[in-house]
Formats: structure tokens, C-alpha cells, sequence
């Protein structure tokens, strides 16, 4: 939960910032001498996470899953572990939040890392709405994956923040120390005393912007954001954004441009705010239901704010 109300900063040993699949990521500790070995748990994670959960590398293990839909294909624990958080994300959101678009991200040119996308651009295809229930179908065993038939898996809407979680978890168990994990501006903390000193967490639409929209501190859990504003690419004269409601098969309405919402996990966190983005006008109503603490930037750049949000942080 995000609050103001506090004079409690953790003592950082300062913090690790370095690239890994596809955005920014950042690692800070408590203590003193600790930071070297976060930054090498998290880069060894991350390249686990990559090898097996990207659906650009070729021979990763999603994609092999990918390749071979109504097949069990050998899959290893991450990957697992990434497509049950994803499976379970579906089930809260009602299918909102879908790991199965990856046929759908295709259609729309999104068929390489976004760096090559935005440089190549792509020939125009029409979208198709999503089996909302497909999902159901993911099929998960001690070391192999069934993904169904005429679907395909994208993590890209909760692998990022399932990644952070799991990056703070390793860092945490393995030091016995405080951890802050962003990836991308999804962010989740663990360890020690994370329940007392709270992370000073600056807002912003962008990521990687240099202005802060606003500052609120995070205790403990996770806060993710997700925006229309990033990862756009124009195919043919149209322009998308890469949140996509399933329920039509193309990007989201961008009745808020971006949502920030917290949860006991940054997955959880991720989960209301992409869930959000879809659901467009009937989001407040649906996130007020399930009592997330967010902030919402509507298209003209209005801001609401709900639960515990705290007003006017700065």
C-alpha cells in the first residue's frame, strides 16, 4: 500500500541499474555490503527468465510451446512458474488479463522485440477477439506445458511483474536483506524490515522519463503500472498500443492512458492495473470492488485517485 505518512527510509546501500529482457532494470538492498550479490542474483534470474519465458528467442521454451499447440512440450520451472502466476491472474480477472494473445500481438505486427518492431514497422492484418476461456485449457505438469490448440502464449501482460517478484523473492531468501526490484516500473519488495521502512517510489507515465508525476512510498507488496503510452507502433496508417482487450482481440479503448495500482505482489499489482486499462469506464467501479489503492490518468491527462491513494503526493 502506498503512503506518505511516513519519516522511515530504508538504509540502502544504494542501487544497481542495468538492462535485461527488453527494459530497465533496477535493484537496491538494505545494509551495507550486499548490493553485488542482489545485482548477480538478479541478472542470473533474469537471463533464466529470458531463456525460457521469451516469445523472441527461437528456441526459448515458450516458443517451443508455442509451436506445438494441443502438444506437451518439456517446459522448465520458471516458465511453469510464470504460466501458473498468468493462469491465476486469469481466473481473477475473468480472462481480462489473458496470457493467450500471442496470436493476436502477431496480428497487430508485434511479432519481434520492440526495439526491431519500431525500426521494421509491419504490414497491416485484422485482429480477432480471444477465447476469453482458452486459458482454462493451459494444461501444466511437473515439467512440460500444453498449450491448446489455435492459441498462443504471451506473457507479456503479467511476465514482467511475476519476474519482479520472483527477483525480490531470490534476493531476499538468499541475503536476508531488504529489496526493492524494478522492472520496467513494475516493482515489487521483500525481505527484512520491508514491513517498517518504506521505499520512496516516484510516479511517472514513462518509465524512463526523468519528471516524477508523484512520489508515494512503498512498505512492502508490489505496484505495478500499465500505460498506452508506451510500446506504440504504427502498422500500416494505424497506430497500437500493446494492452489488448481480449474481448475484441485489438488494443484496449484509451479511456486512462495509464493506471498505478498496488497489491500484496507486484503480479497482483500488475493484474488490477492492466485489468484496468481494459475495462476502460467501468474500471473505478471494478477496482473500488476489490479495494485497490490506484491512480488513474484518464486521455486528457485528469487524474483519479482511489482507496488509500494519498492525494497530491509530492
Amino acid at each position: 500500500m502506498p503512503t506518505v505518512q511516513t519519516d522511515h527510509r530504508p538504509d540502502t546501500a544504494g542501487a544497481a541499474r542495468f538492462r535485461a529482457i527488453g527494459t530497465y532494470v533496477h535493484v537496491a538492498t538494505t545494509g551495507a555490503v550486499r548490493l553485488d550479490g542482489a545485482e548477480q542474483i538478479a541478472r542470473d534470474v533474469l537471463a533464466q527468465v529470458d531463456r525460457e519465458c521469451s516469445r523472441f528467442r527461437h528456441d526459448s521454451d515458450l516458443s517451443n510451446a508455442n509451436r506445438s499447440p494441443g502438444n506437451r512440450v518439456p517446459a522448465g520451472p520458471v516458465l511453469l512458474g510464470a504460466v501458473a502466476s498468468a493462469v491465476a491472474v486469469a481466473e481473477q480477472t475473468g480472462g481480462l488479463v489473458n496470457p493467450l494473445l500471442g496470436r493476436e500481438m502477431v496480428s497487430l505486427g508485434y511479432d519481434r522485440d520492440f526495439g526491431r518492431l519500431r525500426a521494421t514497422g509491419s504490414i497491416a492484418s485484422p485482429t480477432r477477439p480471444a477465447d476469453l476461456a482458452a486459458w482454462r485449457r493451459i494444461e501444466l505438469g511437473p515439467d512440460w506445458l500444453r498449450v491448446p490448440e489455435g492459441t498462443a502464449l504471451d506473457l507479456g501482460s503479467t511476465g514482467k511483474a511475476w519476474a519482479s517478484d520472483l527477483v525480490a523473492s531470490q534476493v531476499s531468501s538468499a541475503l536476508d536483506v531488504g529489496v526493492l526490484v524494478s522492472l520496467g516500473g513494475d516493482i515489487a519488495v521483500a525481505g527484512p524490515g520491508s514491513g517498517i521502512d518504506a521505499w520512496p517510489i516516484e510516479i511517472r507515465e514513462h518509465p524512463e522519463d526523468g519528471h516524477a508525476d508523484e512520489i508515494v512510498h512503498l512498505a512492502g507488496g508490489g505496484l505495478a503500472t500499465s500505460s498506452t503510452r508506451v510500446r506504440r507502433w504504427r502498422q500500416g496508417t494505424v497506430v497500437h498500443h500493446h494492452v489488448l482487450d481480449p474481448r475484441t482481440g485489438g488494443p484496449a479503448d484509451e479511456v486512462w492512458r495509464t493506471v498505478t495500482a498496488t497489491g500484496p505482489t507486484c503480479a497482483a499489482a500488475n493484474a488490477a492495473s492492466t485489468a484496468a486499462v481494459v475495462l476502460g469506464e467501468d474500471a473505478p467501479a471494478w477496482l473500488a470492488e476489490r479495494r485497490v489503492d490506484a491512480r488513474l490518468v484518464a486521455g486528457d491527462g485528469t487524474v483519479l485517485r482511489l482507496g488509500s491513494w494519498p492525494e497530491e503526493a509530492r
